[in-house]
């Protein structure tokens, strides 16, 4: 079949402005949108910039918005689309080239909400062990790859009054630490998290579930961090 991909196109060393170029490509139904922009890249416009790695879905490299919804070339069948499909670079971010976008603030509002294990305790001699059942408590959050197609759709993020917000993204891996049973630093997180920028600026719009390519409940999960904060300022009895 022959589809036709509107791409959005902007180089700062020579454009002045965006526009949008139409290609056409020869592909099988089963193609991926990623094979049609290799394609382009390989066969009529090698100057055509976007990221790729692992081609599967797991590094998340190629999020871009897709029809006016933010997801994962890599996991976008061709005979999902129509004759013409509309291509472009994440929302929020700074455009670098093209569709590749300047992905500096997300890591820096990720690196924000320490997204590691805190401890107090001394290391065991071996791995710090968990139940199977304490594990299942954060499971789901783990299957997040960073690729920011959450942050890119989050509305609060959208707007520039809101924009500092930290993000799902940032706040699906505060919940997995949170969550963690080996984890011993519960009141800092939870300071960290208890900000209008932090887990309050979250307005429960679910465009962040919406859109995962991971199929991770990042609504559900912010609501249980504020549950989270909520409890721990209750007096003890």
């Amino acid at each position: 079949m022959l589809i036709k991909l509107k791409i959005f196109r902007f180089d700062p060393e020579k454009d002045e402005t965006p526009y949008y170029q139409t290609f056409k490509v020869e592909a099988d139904p089963m193609d991926r949108l990623l094979d049609c922009l290799n394609r382009i890249r390989w066969e009529q416009d090698p100057t055509l910039s976007f990221r790729m790695s692992c081609g599967h879905g797991v590094c998340g490299s190629d999020g871009m918005r897709i029809d006016g919804i933010c997801g994962l070339a890599c996991q976008k069948l061709v005979k999902r689309f129509k004759e013409e499909v509309l291509i472009e670079p994440l929302p929020v971010f700074r455009v670098v080239k093209d569709l590749v976008v300047d992905m500096v603030p997300f890591f820096e509002k990720y690196l924000s909400i320490k997204p590691h294990l805190l401890t107090k305790t001394s290391p065991p001699d071996q791995e710090r062990k968990q139940s199977p059942e304490d594990h299942k408590l954060f499971e789901e959050a783990i299957r997040c790859i960073l690729c920011a197609c959450c942050t890119a759709s989050c509305p609060v993020n959208q707007n520039k009054e809101t924009e500092d917000y930290v993000g799902p993204a940032a706040l699906v891996r505060a919940f997995r630490y949170l969550f963690d049973s080996r984890d011993e630093g519960s009141e800092e997180r939870i300071a960290l998290l208890d900000q209008k920028n932090g887990a309050w600026g979250c307005q429960t719009r679910w465009k962040c579930t919406e859109v995962c390519p991971k199929e991770i409940p990042v609504t559900k999960q912010i609501g249980q961090i504020k549950k989270r904060i909520y409890d721990a300022k209750q007096p003890k009895e």
